[in-house]
């Protein structure tokens, strides 16, 4: 089922009286990178996903977004379907999200799923970074940042062998508004660093990596997972920085097995 909330297009699955999953998705694609878990778990779970402001079906608006919108958008979605204590899953920009509001109020949430992102705010190389690929958007077009950016997300074996996947994604990033694609690199450059509060989670933590990422490899997940007391790490074979769609009966078997043991146990 589809509602807007806040300017934000969301989507719920299964039955609301299932403990609930907020899935938050990567930049720059949408809600159906998740297309698989949901399938997988709609049976068992209340699943919910959006598209962030200005990507997808959500508003754009300005593009002048924070991450701190994000999460209050975020937010808005809890209250607004009236969510008890969910576990919210996000992979990298959805990961930073889901970081800073488990932050802001940890009492909110039931457990976190974190799936190839990071705790540290950028340096200034990876601040030029974002600010070069704005650019990149505002002299070349998104269509030209697209097919730059997704080759660097997903593992080349998943591109030269999957190229049907592949294209999928890449025409779904093509297709962003290039103000939301650009508000979502400004939020980014906005982030606060959260890695002094991952000690201070309590939640049942799940972090997942793809071994063949590159922008948030193995060993710089581990660590954050050693920083986390109650967490549980694992490296998904076969999968780069899009594990949930490289690997999705895996990714699948890891989340239904956490949801068990450490949810609702």
């Amino acid at each position: 089922m589809q509602k807007q909330i806040n300017g934000l297009a969301v989507y719920t699955y299964g039955n609301k009286k299932n403990t609930p999953i907020i899935f938050v998705h990567g930049f720059p694609l949408d809600n159906t990178m998740w297309k698989n878990q949901i399938k997988f778990l709609q049976k068992d779970y209340y699943c919910i996903t959006y598209d962030v402001r200005g990507l997808g079906n959500s508003y754009v608006g300005d593009g002048q977004y924070t991450m701190e919108a994000y999460v209050w958008d975020l937010f808005s979605i809890i209250n607004e379907l009236n969510l008890n204590k969910p576990v919210l899953c996000g992979l990298s920009m959805g990961g930073y999200i889901s970081l800073r509001a488990v932050e802001t109020n940890q009492s909110k949430f039931g457990g976190l799923i974190l799936c190839d992102t990071k705790s540290e705010a950028d340096n200034d190389t990876g601040k030029l970074i974002l600010a070069f690929k704005i650019n990149q958007i505002n002299t070349k077009g998104i269509e030209h940042f697209a097919e730059e950016f997704l080759s660097t997300v997903f593992f080349e074996d998943t591109i030269k062998n999957n190229s049907k996947l592949y294209n999928e994604f890449l025409e779904i990033a093509k297709s962003q508004n290039p103000i939301g694609v650009k508000g979502a690199l400004i939020a980014m450059l906005s982030r606060t660093d959260t890695t002094s509060f991952l000690e201070k989670i309590k939640l049942p933590t799940l972090v997942i990596c793809g071994a063949f990422d590159n922008l948030t490899p193995p060993v710089q997940m581990r660590k954050l997972a050693e920083k986390i007391k109650n967490s549980e790490f694992s490296s998904i074979p076969f999968a780069g920085h899009m594990s949930p769609l490289e690997n999705p009966s895996m990714v699948n078997d890891l989340i239904s097995g956490f949801m068990k043991r450490k949810i609702q146990s």
